[in-house]
């Protein structure tokens, strides 16, 4: 399966990345950025594919879609900072926290620093916001599995560009997906807990070994799980981005691991039964 969401912008950081190893040896040294001493991330400690990437220009086509300007977003330091509404006021549970100044912020690479990112829908129809170019209110969530918060980062499009507008930090609890990411929780550390959390039949559809144009479905039993589970199950921290939906309280949730440049993606499909979430069905 393919992801859509980082295509544009990923075509636009491999050129750069190729234009950087064939002329570095002719380049100055890159002058360093004004604001780079309040950043997290020392400016001497990005890879030559994120200085490249800071040194590029987002391409106005990136407002289009989220997702592409989320990509550069969090590679780019200067258009980071460029893209935050300071001062930018931090909430806790609803109430003022602090207001950030911007040379109190600090650069946030938020899911680059890993191979892929996590999102949760209630539907399959859901996840075709991703596409959607007329989405204007996006909320990503930075979700602590093991503090039990969630942490919401808000951006709007204002005159065409997106902006972050605000952060709002919660307990996990009052997050509108608590029951299922309390189960989640467990389930991505416990296989003992993964075996039990399964219905009697699990479909499951995978590469085909013997046809790289074909895939393969099929039923396995729970005893089976721990030959066929994918060997990425998220655990620790994730993330989800609100693109506009709106959740509920409902018996189905669609888990989606996605892939950074990488062609990965793997989808759990989990149902409630009672108080109980069973996986019913996984792509890989």
């Amino acid at each position: 399966m393919r992801k859509h969401g980082f295509l544009f912008v990923l075509v636009l950081f491999l050129s750069a990345v190729s234009a950087f190893n064939v002329g570095c040896s002719d380049k100055k040294p890159p002058k360093e950025d004004s604001v780079a001493v309040a950043d997290s991330v020392a400016a001497d400690s990005l890879s030559p594919e994120d200085s490249v990437i800071a040194e590029q220009p987002m391409p106005k086509a990136a407002d289009e879609l989220f997702d592409d300007f989320f990509f550069n977003f969090a590679a780019n330091r200067k258009l980071q900072r460029e893209r935050i509404d300071f001062p930018l006021k931090e909430y806790n549970d609803g109430k003022l926290a602090r207001v950030i100044q911007k040379n109190q912020w600090r650069m946030d690479h938020f899911f680059m620093r890993q191979d892929y990112y996590t999102l949760i829908f209630d539907s399959r129809k859901q996840a075709e916001l991703v596409k959607d170019t007329s989405v204007s209110h996006v909320v990503v969530e930075k979700i602590s599995l093991r503090r039990k918060m969630v942490r919401q980062y808000v951006f709007d499009r204002i005159n065409g560009q997106f902006r972050m507008t605000a952060i709002n930090s919660h307990p996990m609890y009052k997050n509108n997906n608590s029951s299922f990411l309390q189960f989640y929780q467990r389930f991505a550390a416990d296989t003992a807990f993964q075996i039990k959390s399964m219905a009697s039949e699990v479909t499951f559809t995978s590469p085909n070994p013997d046809n790289d144009f074909e895939n393969q479905t099929g039923v396995i039993m729970p005893e089976q799980w721990p030959s066929f589970k994918p060997a990425l199950i998220p655990s620790g921290e994730i993330y989800n981005i609100i693109y506009g939906q709106t959740y509920k309280e409902s018996n189905y949730k669609l888990f989606v691991i996605r892939g950074i440049a990488n062609g990965l993606e793997i989808d759990f499909t989990f149902r409630r039964f009672g108080k109980h979430w069973k996986l019913i069905k996984f792509t890989t």
